[in-house]
């Protein structure tokens, strides 16, 4: 854990005088279980230095910082680094008092410019908003035999429409929508590592179950849900966690080469 913010211990406090009180689920996982759980479900898995890990946790605890958010409860964040070196996602539990804690680590595919219609995926912290509608997917194929968001049920997170990049032509500012989703698991998800998408982030399947069983991601849907809104693309036999989060930073940490924990994929 990387310790920081120690003027919310009054906040960190009371969230978990909630959880003993039980205004929390008390049968909700904990980090301790999502790390277990991250560990035996997540089939690709990255296993960075904890230099590294803290390297992360201070980049994205900046990025919050400048984005004017102050996160006043421990909750889960997402950390994608789309250097072409890297391509890696890292799930972390983030403590107002005691820091970041990394729950695990997996490969992903952003976005790869030289092509139409492809966008380099865009830096910054984006929130995970009920508005914007995730989904499921329908695991139909293209014109190619390509499931593009994965298997049938898999979730597909969205994130709104975004400014990123153009990877074609004269470049400049366009408009794409960000999404984070599975891709085909038996042609491109041993690719996963690399940059390969039109500008959305591709996971893991079992990454992407993972997120979608314990909430990781969904504070907002479930909010929705205690305030009486049905809220179809949740799963019934999911298994949220207390101190779900809602925000997926990007950043890109800017390597000149691949490190070893993060190699290529053949």
């Amino acid at each position: 854990m990387f310790a920081r913010r120690p003027a919310l211990l009054a906040g960190a406090l009371a969230f978990a005088a909630a959880i003993c009180t039980g205004n929390a689920t008390a049968t909700a996982p904990t980090p301790d279980d999502l790390t277990t759980a991250y560990r035996e479900r997540v089939r690709q898995q990255l296993h960075p230095p904890a230099r590294e890990v803290r390297q992360y946790a201070d980049a994205a605890d900046r990025m919050l910082h400048d984005a004017g958010i102050d996160l006043r409860e421990p909750q889960y964040v997402t950390v994608v680094d789309r250097n072409p070196h890297i391509q890696a996602l890292l799930v972390f539990w983030d403590d107002p008092v005691f820091g970041f804690r990394l729950i695990g680590a997996s490969p992903v595919s952003t976005g790869r410019t030289g092509r139409f219609d492809h966008f380099r995926t865009p830096i910054g912290v984006f929130d995970h908003r009920l508005p914007d509608g995730d989904f499921r997917a329908l695991g139909t194929k293209n014109e190619l035999g390509i499931r593009g968001y994965g298997k049938k049920d898999s979730r597909v997170y969205d994130f709104g429409w975004q400014q990123a990049i153009r990877g074609w032509g004269r470049g400049g500012l366009g408009t794409m929508r960000l999404q984070m989703h599975s891709t085909d698991p038996d042609h491109l998800e041993s690719r996963l590592g690399t940059v390969s998408s039109k500008g959305c982030i591709r996971i893991p399947s079992t990454l992407n179950a993972f997120l979608d069983h314990f909430g990781v991601l969904d504070a907002d849907y479930e909010a929705a849900v205690k305030q009486g809104v049905k809220v179809w693309v949740l799963a019934p036999d999911r298994q949220p966690v207390v101190g779900a989060g809602r925000y997926l930073i990007v950043l890109d940490s800017k390597r000149a080469e691949r490190p070893a924990w993060s190699p290529k994929p053949f």
